[in-house]
């Protein structure tokens, strides 16, 4: 909560690397608010609350915790299966299988599922950019 990429990490590598915080901000937020506004067979549905959650939930699995942000909605959001993927392919890779894969989200499409992919590789690359440009600035400080 004490560093986070809008306040402090874009900053910080925007002024040691011109123009890359720009092109990373985007990459995120174009991850992050990618959207067909369906989930599974139900069309014109806001996912923005499931975006949030599946964003934080990776955040959380690497200890990074924000203030502002009610962790009930996980928990409410992200069924058993779901979490055991996320916590699966962001620190154990070499453990993800098809069977685990295939047991979260059983009725939804596979884009839906390559979406959660695509979350999770930039909310892991977020959440490691965030450790090492918080040990930078305590250097530089």
């Amino acid at each position: 909560q004490d560093y986070t990429w809008e306040d402090h990490g874009y900053s910080l590598i925007n002024r040691l690397y011109p123009d890359v915080g720009q092109l990373l901000d985007e990459k995120f937020q174009v991850v992050y608010n990618l959207t067909y506004n369906t989930i599974a067979m139900h069309c014109g549905v806001d996912t923005s609350m499931l975006r949030r959650a599946i964003w934080n939930y990776i955040h959380c699995v690497f200890g990074i915790r924000y203030d502002d942000y009610d962790y009930g909605e996980v928990n409410q959001l992200l069924e058993r299966n779901l979490k055991i993927y996320i916590k699966t392919v962001a620190c154990y890779p070499e453990k993800t299988t098809k069977q685990i894969y295939t047991q979260f989200w059983r009725h939804f499409k596979h884009s839906e599922k390559v979406h959660i992919n695509l979350l999770l590789l930039e909310a892991r690359m977020q959440a490691a950019l965030l450790y090492a440009l918080r040990a930078v600035t305590r250097y530089m400080t």
